[in-house]
C-alpha cells in the first residue's frame, strides 16, 4: 500500500469516528441511534489499529457527560469489552466519582476487571470492604478483585475452560468442570449458596449460560430453567447479571421470567432495565414488543430509556439487519 493510499484510508477512519462520536454524543439524536454509534465506537476500537482504538476509545469517553445514566453505564461496558488499557483512566475516573450513578459505578469497575486492570486493585479492595459504599459497587468491587486476582494466578491460568458460544469478556469465566456431562443440578445449588463468594456463584452462572447455548441443546431449557431461580437472589447486582446472561442467550423459556422482572415496580431499576433490554433481543418472538411497550411510560427513567432501547433491538432482530451498530443517518450538532 502507497503512503497516500494509507493516509487516505486513516483519513476515512478518523471521519467515521468523527461522526459516531457526534452522534453519540449530541442529546438532540434519539437514544437508540446513540447505542448503535456506540457500538460501532467499540467495533472499532476494538479491532482497529493504535491510533483508530485510541481514537474510537476517545470518542466513547467523551459522551460521560450525558445526563443518562444508561448511556454512561453501556459507556463503560462498552470500554472494558476493548480490552485496552487505553480505557482504563477514563473508567477509574468514573469509578472513583462518588457523585456519579452507581450503576454506572458498578460497570466501571466491571470494566475494569475486564480489562485486567491490576492497577486499581488496591482501589477497588478499599470500595469492597467500606460500608458506605452502595451495595452495587462494593459487590461488584469484590468480584472484579477476584476476576483479577484468578486472572493473575496460577491455578487460574492452567484452568481448562469449556469454548464458549459468546464472545463477551465476562465478570467471570464458567466454572470449570471435569465431567463429561455437566450436572445442572449441582450448578444451580453453587448458584444459589448464598455462603460462597459472589464470583464462584458468578461461574456457575455463566456456566449455566453455556450449557443454555445453542437453544436447541437438551440442556438449553433445563440450564435456563435453573438461571431464572436466581432472579429471587437478595443482591440487585446478581439479579440483574440473569438477566444480562437472559439478554446474551435470547432463549424464549426466558421470556416469562424476563417479564415478571420488568412488570415488578418493586425491583430495582438496574434489574428491570437489564430485563427490558434482555427481552429487546428476543423482539422476534411473538407478543414481545407488546410487553415492551407497556412500559414506555414507566416512572423510572433509566426503565424508560431501556425500553426505547429494547425495542430498536427487536426491530433489528425482526428484520435480520447483519450488525447491531451502524453510522446513524441524521444531522447531529455536538
Amino acid at each position: 500500500m502507497s503512503n497516500l493510499e494509507s493516509k487516505s484510508g486513516s483519513s476515512q477512519k478518523n471521519t467515521t469516528i468523527d461522526t459516531l462520536r457526534t452522534a453519540l454524543g449530541s442529546e438532540t439524536v434519539p437514544l437508540a441511534s446513540r447505542f448503535r454509534a456506540l457500538f460501532s465506537l467499540k467495533h472499532l476500537a476494538a479491532q482497529g489499529d493504535d491510533e483508530q482504538a485510541q481514537a474510537a476509545i476517545e470518542a466513547i469517553a467523551a459522551a460521560f457527560t450525558t445526563p443518562s445514566a444508561l448511556l454512561k453505564h453501556e459507556l463503560s461496558y462498552c470500554l472494558g469489552q476493548t480490552r485496552s488499557m487505553k480505557a482504563v483512566p477514563f473508567l477509574r475516573d468514573r469509578l472513583d466519582d462518588k457523585k456519579e450513578d452507581p450503576m454506572v459505578r458498578h460497570e466501571s469497575a466491571e470494566a475494569l476487571a475486564a480489562i485486567g486492570d491490576a492497577g486499581s486493585l488496591d482501589t477497588m479492595k478499599k470500595m469492597r470492604d467500606d460500608p458506605n459504599e452502595p451495595d452495587v459497587v462494593r459487590e461488584t468491587c469484590d468480584i472484579a478483585v477476584d476476576r483479577i486476582t484468578w486472572q493473575l494466578s496460577e491455578a487460574g491460568k492452567k484452568e481448562v475452560l469449556k469454548q464458549s458460544d459468546f464472545a463477551s469478556i465476562d465478570p467471570a469465566p464458567p466454572m470449570e468442570t471435569t465431567e463429561t456431562q455437566p450436572n445442572i443440578q449441582s450448578l444451580q445449588w453453587t448458584l444459589l449458596d448464598t455462603s460462597l463468594p459472589l464470583f464462584k456463584r458468578y461461574r456457575a452462572m455463566f456456566a449455566l449460560r453455556d450449557l443454555a447455548s445453542p437453544p436447541d441443546a437438551p440442556t438449553a431449557k433445563p440450564a435456563v430453567e435453573a438461571l431464572a431461580t436466581g432472579f429471587s437472589d437478595k443482591s440487585a447486582l446478581f439479579r440483574h447479571e440473569i438477566a444480562f446472561v437472559f439478554g446474551q442467550l435470547s432463549h424464549p423459556a426466558s421470556i416469562p421470567s424476563l417479564h415478571q422482572v420488568l412488570s415488578n415496580q418493586n425491583e430495582e431499576s438496574m434489574v428491570r432495565h437489564e430485563a427490558a433490554e434482555a427481552l429487546g433481543s428476543l423482539g422476534e418472538e411473538p407478543g414481545v414488543e407488546n410487553m415492551l411497550k407497556q412500559f414506555l411510560n414507566d416512572a423510572e427513567q433509566v426503565v424508560r430509556d431501556s425500553v426505547v432501547v429494547a425495542l430498536d433491538m427487536a426491530e433489528y432482530e425482526r428484520t435480520g439487519q447483519m450488525e447491531y451498530a451502524t453510522i446513524p443517518e441524521v444531522t447531529a450538532s455536538a
